[in-house]
């Protein structure tokens, strides 16, 4: 009875001594942020909303000009109005929304893969590897990306959505790369990577079983956090005229009706609910961004 006792109180101990995982920590940083539990919601139902929403729009028909419907105004026959082109302005900012998020998705995970991929290894192994990804990344750094994006998508014969995928992949993976390079550099000198090397454990294995769990925290909160950039730049570049093409909305495109006077002044409905609803995602982004890094810091801090 006593021993039983004992095996009882020994695992209670454990149990309470037993640090936190990594989804514990999260969902305690977000109940004590209310503010990021709201984001994170709202941002939810926005996504699916939008999502869901798009399936019941033709994009061919919604871009289709009606010369009747010119700057029709909310409740002529379209609840938010229409564009200069007759076009429903609801039901661009939904396909918008969609592209501009999707794209942004996609972004984000080609970026993210590669990023993540060439910082664990160049971190990992370090020397003439890491010499080569370092010098190939600092010349990336010291070119103008964005006037770069510019001309590769004014150059390109066929432009699509898929070019304008692979031109932004293609130069926004660097901070990732160099943030897990940084942090895999550190990780790499911890005691277990050295016991698993002793043991004879394959490197792949030491890499991507055992130190990206480790920074699947850090990984996590850049991640989040550069969806919200990609998000920033496809609607940047659209609002310029070099994202999309004029025949896919974009919410970019919705916003850049304001550069002319007259609609920015007596035709809000044009442009200003693309440009609330990009800023309720940027700071919905950012509020969930926060509270992942204030969790990641806390999960590192335990151990």
């Amino acid at each position: 009875m006593t021993q039983q006792t004992n095996s009882t109180e020994n695992t209670a101990k454990d149990t309470i001594s037993s640090p936190p995982t990594g989804f514990q920590v999260i969902l305690r940083e977000f109940k004590k942020d209310k503010l990021a539990m709201f984001s994170l919601i709202l941002l939810g139902l926005i996504i699916v909303g939008i999502y869901v929403a798009s399936l019941f729009i033709d994009q061919e028909e919604l871009m289709r000009i009606s010369i009747r419907g010119k700057y029709a105004e909310p409740g002529e026959g379209f609840i938010l109005g229409a564009d200069h082109g007759g076009r429903s302005i609801l039901g661009q900012l939904i396909i918008g929304a969609r592209n501009s998020i999707t794209i942004a998705i996609i972004i984000t995970i080609i970026t993210g893969i590669a990023g993540v991929v060439i910082g664990l290894v160049t971190g990992y192994f370090g020397g003439l590897i890491d010499n080569i990804f370092m010098r190939i990344i600092d010349f990336f750094l010291t070119l103008p990306t964005t006037m770069i994006i510019i001309v590769f998508v004014t150059i390109i014969p066929k432009y699509n959505v898929a070019a304008f995928i692979l031109i932004m992949s293609l130069f926004l993976w660097i901070g990732t790369a160099r943030l897990i390079r940084s942090k895999s550099l550190s990780e790499s000198r911890r005691d277990y990577v050295s016991a698993s090397k002793t043991m004879g454990t394959r490197n792949s294995t030491i890499i991507f079983k055992e130190i990206m769990p480790n920074i699947s925290s850090l990984i996590i909160v850049e991640l989040t956090l550069n969806f919200a950039g990609n998000v920033g730049i496809e609607t940047g570049l659209s609002f310029l005229g070099f994202g999309l093409p004029p025949s896919t909305p974009s919410l970019g495109t919705l916003v850049s009706y304001a550069a002319n006077p007259e609609v920015l002044s007596t035709k809000l409905w044009v442009w200003l609910p693309a440009a609330l609803l990009i800023l309720v995602l940027m700071l919905g982004i950012n509020y969930v961004g926060q509270a992942l890094r204030r969790s990641a810091d806390a999960r590192q801090r335990l151990g």
